[in-house]
C-alpha cells in the first residue's frame, strides 16, 4: 500500500467521519449528563467498538456475519432497538428535567462503567459500521496486501473517529456553563433523543 493510496483513504474516512451519526449522539448525550468525563468514557467505548468491528473486518469475520443472514439481522435489530432505548433515556431527562437528582443517582451507581458500555454497545451492535468497513476497505487492498495492511486501514477509521469524537467533546466542555442552563439542557436532550430515535428507526427499516 502507498502513501498516495493512503492518501485516498484517509480523504474518504475523514468526509464518513464528520457526518453526524449514532456515535455523535451518544457522545452528546453522555457529554451533557457526565460532562467532560462521562463523554470521555463514552467516546472511549465507541472507540473500542469501532477497534473491534474494524478487526473482525480485516481478518475475514466481518464477511462471515454478514453473509449469515440470522446473525446479520439478530445484529441489527438488537442495535436498533438499543439506540431506541438511549433515545428514550434522553427524551426522558428533557422530559422531567430534574437534572441534579439524576446525576446524583448514577455517581452512586458508578456511573463510568455505564458511560463506556454505552457506547461500546451502540457502536458494536451497529451493523452499518461493519458494512462501512466491508465496502469501503477492499476498494484500497490488493492481492499483494498484507494483513497488516488491512488493520491499519481499519485502525485508521477508529482512530479518527475517536479524535473526532475528542475534539467535539473539548468544544461541549468549554461551553458547558451555556449548555448547563435547564432550558439549553432540555433541549439539547430533546434533540438528541429524537435523533437517536431516528437512527434507530432507521436501522430497523433498512433492507
Amino acid at each position: 500500500m502507498t502513501w498516495s493510496v493512503y492518501g485516498s483513504y484517509l480523504v474518504i474516512v475523514v468526509l464518513i467521519v464528520l457526518a453526524p451519526g449514532p456515535d455523535t449522539m451518544v457522545m452528546l448525550k453522555n457529554a451533557l449528563s457526565g460532562g467532560f468525563r462521562g463523554g470521555l468514557l463514552a467516546s472511549l467505548g465507541i472507540f473500542a467498538g469501532n477497534a473491534v468491528q474494524g478487526s473482525a473486518a480485516a481478518l475475514g469475520l466481518g464477511v462471515l456475519i454478514a453473509k449469515s443472514q440470522p446473525v446479520f439481522l439478530a445484529l441489527k435489530w438488537v442495535g436498533a432497538a438499543y439506540l431506541v432505548f438511549l433515545g428514550f433515556q434522553a427524551l426522558r431527562g428533557a422530559f422531567r428535567g430534574n437534572y441534579d437528582v439524576v446525576e446524583q443517582a448514577q455517581r452512586r451507581r458508578g456511573g463510568g462503567f455505564r458511560r463506556f458500555r454505552e457506547g461500546f454497545l451502540s457502536n458494536i451492535t451497529n451493523p452499518k459500521v461493519l458494512v462501512l468497513y466491508l465496502s469501503v476497505l477492499p476498494q484500497f487492498l490488493t492481492p499483494a496486501s498484507t494483513l497488516g495492511d488491512s488493520l491499519v486501514l481499519a485502525y485508521t477509521v477508529a482512530v479518527l473517529g475517536g479524535a473526532w469524537l475528542l475534539v467535539l467533546l473539548l468544544f461541549v466542555h468549554r461551553v458547558r456553563a451555556w449548555l448547563g442552563r435547564r432550558r439549553v439542557r432540555r433541549t439539547l436532550d430533546g434533540v438528541t433523543g429524537t435523533a437517536l430515535l431516528g437512527f434507530g428507526a432507521a436501522l430497523a427499516l433498512e433492507s
